[in-house]
């Protein structure tokens, strides 16, 4: 592999007190060896799934595996998350994603990088996670607007056999649009680029770290292209001098960042092929996909201030996809050797799983084929389970229509019993039901907005009882309810305190004199509308063309 050219806290962390040789300078002509494994976007994936793919005991397993190994070579490991811990799987939203933490200090993670999720709960939720980890949560570039201080540690110090690593935590500037506004009142997000560059030269000034590395929640984007999002890993590594950053352990995008040329990853990757990673001014960007699913490994030599790195793999931990078996019938089977549970892991876990499912696992009706809801899905086209969603809002409210953003929804329901579970994986952020009294002219002006964000975003709204045309910049055609929309009648709209607020960009309507916080949260009104209304048929749901998105004129 090609050389790599090599280049304040709110708190310090634990690393900088216990350990005084980080002072001590490297030796000339000796050969450091270390190893950086990674994760990103765990989101409450602290439990395999039903065909026993990741979870946090396997993923221990082959973190201690790879520990030994590296050590019996002479060197030592560094373990780092891209952040995204929170939300997504019931059994951890319920608790606060406790058990995700404690699995993350009993295999050593060293410090995660805080991301845009943590903030799904208010900060009182985040300060005790902290309290929880054993490691640091970092972010240079999370500031508290009326002190004007950061919020967070900006970076942590580690010793590796003699060599010292500087790790920074930046978090994407995009929190701020797709979180909830109600948890920013007294929060900015300033350019990580920029923040990252102010502490580098701080940290080259006065701790002379011989390695630097960013652990980042900001999205791997193939050229720097970010579309709608905020600037990502390869933009700001474009913006830094060449030589201040070393790698980037990166999140957000929940991708295996493998790059089949420059500037293109690999498109559907397999489990268990090589893996390039990304380079970009001499910085090298990984990113291991989601949910820990891999463990991403670069293998590091560092000699005479020259950081190469020698080895770069994704590590699939019992990944697995289907094939036929000998009678015929489909079969799931792994990619590579299957991982064995730690059980010092399990034991630890297990009564957090059985506490979840207690509370979750509860029949509350059927629906009888698929609701559709798939990120890949709902971020570029109308779907079923966006609209079963939207009906239960208006049912609630009385709303003659209901409008969200489609990142709002995080999962399909399968045909079949449906849970509560099901329920809480669709809607697992706790946002309340909101509605507001508008007239025919603001709807007009509120549809110009949100009917033209752009697909392949969270942003991207979903509509129903809704019809029109959107050209990139207006609306026309639109009926609600199947009649022309009267710019002087009142109409009523439902959606969520997170839209409302201003998230996703939409247009703030919280301080409207028509607005009403119902105090319901989303995925109980959706719960109760299921109880309701089963066995529901997926049809009914179905979107008929009603939204058309033409070309921008």
């Amino acid at each position: 592999m090609s050389l790599v050219k090599k280049a304040l806290p709110c708190l310090l962390v634990a690393v900088l007190s216990a350990t005084p040789q980080l002072a001590q300078a490297r030796e000339k002509d000796h050969l450091y060896k270390f190893t950086v494994l990674h994760t990103n976007d765990h989101h409450g994936r602290f439990w395999n799934n039903e065909q026993g793919e990741y979870g946090l005991a396997a993923q221990k397993t082959m973190m201690d595996q790879i520990r030994m190994a590296v050590q019996k070579e002479g060197g030592a490991t560094l373990i780092l998350s891209g952040g995204d811990i929170n939300t997504g799987v019931p059994e951890s939203d319920l608790q606060d994603a406790e058990p995700d933490f404690r699995g993350m200090n009993l295999i050593g993670y060293d410090a995660m990088a805080i991301g845009n999720h943590e903030f799904d709960k208010p900060m009182s939720v985040l300060r005790q996670q902290q309290k929880w980890a054993k490691f640091p949560l970092l972010s240079a570039n999370i500031y508290q607007k009326s002190s004007g201080k950061r919020l967070f540690q900006p970076y942590a110090l580690f010793n590796r056999m003699g060599l010292k690593i500087a790790v920074i935590g930046l978090t994407t500037d995009d929190t701020q649009k797709i979180g909830n506004p109600e948890n920013f009142t007294d929060i900015e997000f300033r350019s990580p680029a920029a923040e990252a560059k102010k502490v580098i030269e701080s940290l080259r000034a006065n701790e002379k770290p011989d390695v630097i590395i960013a652990a980042t929640h900001m999205g791997h984007y193939d050229n720097g292209n970010h579309g709608s999002n905020a600037p990502g890993d390869v933009e700001m590594a474009r913006a830094l001098p060449e030589g201040y950053l070393d790698m980037i352990v990166g999140g957000h995008s929940q991708d295996p960042v493998c790059m089949d040329a420059a500037n293109h990853k690999t498109v559907n990757y397999i489990p268990g092929t090589p893996c390039k990673p990304d380079q970009q001014n001499g910085t090298w960007i990984v990113q291991a996909h989601e949910w820990g699913k891999y463990i991403g490994r670069a293998d590091f030599t560092f000699l005479n201030g020259k950081l190469a790195l020698q080895h770069y793999a994704l590590i699939p931990i019992n990944l697995k996809h289907k094939v036929a078996g000998a009678d015929g019938k489909t079969v799931w089977q792994n990619y590579q050797p299957e991982i064995a549970k730690n059980p010092a892991m399990m034991k630890l876990l297990k009564p957090f799983q059985d506490k979840g499912a207690a509370q979750l696992n509860v029949k509350i009706g059927s629906v009888d084929s698929l609701l559709q809801g798939d990120r890949s899905k709902v971020r570029f086209e109308q779907t079923s389970m966006a609209r079963l969603i939207l009906e239960a809002q208006i049912e609630r409210t009385h709303a003659d229509f209901a409008i969200m953003s489609g990142g709002g929804v995080r999962d399909s329901i399968q045909p079949g019993v449906v849970t509560y579970k099901d329920v809480l994986k669709v809607q697992p952020f706790g946002n309340t039901l909101v509605y507001v009294d508008l007239t025919g002219r603001e709807i007009a002006q509120y549809l110009a907005v949100v009917a033209n964000k752009q697909v392949d975003s969270g942003a991207y709204a979903q509509f129903a009882r809704v019809s029109l045309t959107a050209d990139g910049k207006d609306v026309s055609a639109v009926k609600i309810n199947g009649q022309p929309l009267q710019r002087e009648k009142t109409y009523r709209m439902a959606t969520l305190s997170f839209n409302a607020c201003g998230g996703d960009g939409y247009p703030a309507l919280d301080k409207h004199p028509g607005y009403v916080n119902t105090g319901f949260v989303d995925a109980e009104v959706l719960k109760h509308y299921i109880e309701q209304h089963s066995p529901l048929v997926a049809a009914h749901y179905q979107p008929q063309g009603e939204i058309i998105q033409k070309p921008a004129r």
